[in-house]
């Protein structure tokens, strides 16, 4: 059996730890900070896997128009952002690519 740690030990442990846990909630305030600001350089003509690298997938998504032979339409919206919290913004896709985008101010 081995020993029970010293305290030094054991104060390194938790510290290695907090420090692991600082640094994934400051990588998570980045990521809403580039996501907020990403929206923003959306552009008529993407794609809808260029919009997901670029701001992830949509809060929620509908089919407008799915008739067979017609070029499929859908929306995706994503909702307010924490660095914009009165933000809404609507994508209108027609056949895979990105041809209408709408912000919407929401209070």
């Amino acid at each position: 059996m081995s020993a029970p740690p010293s305290k030094k030990e054991s104060i390194l442990r938790h510290w290695k730890s907090w420090v692991v846990a600082c640094g994934l909630l400051l990588s998570g305030a980045f990521t809403w900070a580039v996501d907020a600001r990403d929206r923003s350089f959306l552009s008529v003509g993407m794609g809808e896997g260029e919009v997901v690298v670029k701001i992830g997938k949509p809060d929620h998504e509908a089919i407008v128009q799915s008739v067979k032979g017609q070029p499929e339409v859908k929306t995706w919206t994503y909702f307010p952002h924490p660095r914009d919290p009165q933000t809404l913004t609507v994508l209108t896709f027609r056949a895979g690519v990105l041809d209408k985008i709408e912000r919407k101010i929401s209070r």
